[in-house]
C-alpha cells in the first residue's frame, strides 16, 4: 500500500457521454490531493505525526456530515482521526473494514 490515500466516496456512471456524475448532490468532486480536504490546522496536525511513522490513510465522507480524515500508524495497527481543530482523536468511534 505504501502512502496511498483512499477517498471512502460514492461515484457512478451516467448514461450521456460516459461523464462520471457524483451521486452526492451538491458535494464537490475529490480533488487530486488529499491535503485539498483538510484545513491548515489538520494539515500542521498530520505533518506533526507524519514525523513518528504516522500516514493519512483515507478521507471518508460521511452524507451531511464534513469529511474526517483517518491516519494510521506505520504498523497500520493504530489509527486516529485529524479533528477540525487539529487534535489527533486516538480513540475515534469509527468502524474501520478490513
Amino acid at each position: 500500500m505504501g502512502n496511498d490515500v483512499y477517498f471512502i466516496y460514492a461515484v457512478s456512471r451516467s448514461g450521456v457521454g460516459g461523464m462520471d456524475r457524483e451521486k452526492r448532490k451538491g458535494d464537490e468532486p475529490v480533488p487530486d490531493s488529499a491535503t485539498e480536504m483538510l484545513n491548515q490546522l489538520q494539515i500542521l496536525a498530520l505533518r506533526r505525526i507524519e514525523s513518528f511513522g504516522w500516514r493519512l490513510q483515507f478521507i471518508r465522507r460521511p452524507l451531511f456530515q464534513d469529511p474526517v480524515a483517518v491516519a494510521v500508524d506505520g504498523d497500520g495497527v493504530k489509527i486516529g482521526i485529524l479533528e477540525e481543530d487539529g487534535r489527533i482523536n486516538m480513540q475515534p468511534d469509527i468502524k474501520i473494514r478490513e
